[in-house]
């Protein structure tokens, strides 16, 4: 087993834009809202933690090359009974960065639950409504 080989491509502009939901119940929202979580705002750690996985996606995911960022952001929407985050990723180099965004959104919205879990449990101590889900990319160019 070996990495792909990309000496030969040549560096161009790639972006790549993920996106994916974590459904909660409707008092966490509430409690997200109103910044009543116990251990902080979640929104704004989990902004930190997308950003340290764009940037550490190699050292997770073994055949993902180094890939010199040049811009990240994460964004959150919040609705009825969920929030949406979405990761862009832009990088001027010979292979895509679809796996850095996509990432960052997954270790966004474990963030997420990780900040929110006590008040996802049922009285079992299960997440019987708690939901990640529609994790993918919306949105990839590569430049010529």
């Amino acid at each position: 087993m070996s990495m792909v080989d990309i000496g030969d491509k040549k560096e161009v502009e790639r972006i790549a834009v993920a996106g994916g939901r974590i459904k909660l119940k409707e008092k966490t929202i509430k409690a997200i809202r109103n910044n009543e979580i116990k251990k902080g705002e979640p929104l704004k750690v989990a902004e930190t933690a997308a950003l340290l996985a764009i940037k550490n996606t190699p050292f997770i995911i073994p055949h993902c090359h180094p890939i010199p960022i040049t811009y990240a952001s994460v964004d959150f929407s919040i609705e009825e009974n969920e929030i949406l985050c979405r990761c862009e990723v832009r990088a001027k180099y010979s292979t895509g960065v679809e796996m850095e965004a996509l990432h960052g959104v997954s270790v966004a919205l474990l963030t997420i639950w990780d900040m929110v879990k006590y008040l996802e449990k049922n009285e079992r101590g299960e997440y019987d409504t708690t939901l990640i889900h529609d994790i993918k990319v919306v949105k990839k160019y590569k430049g010529e």
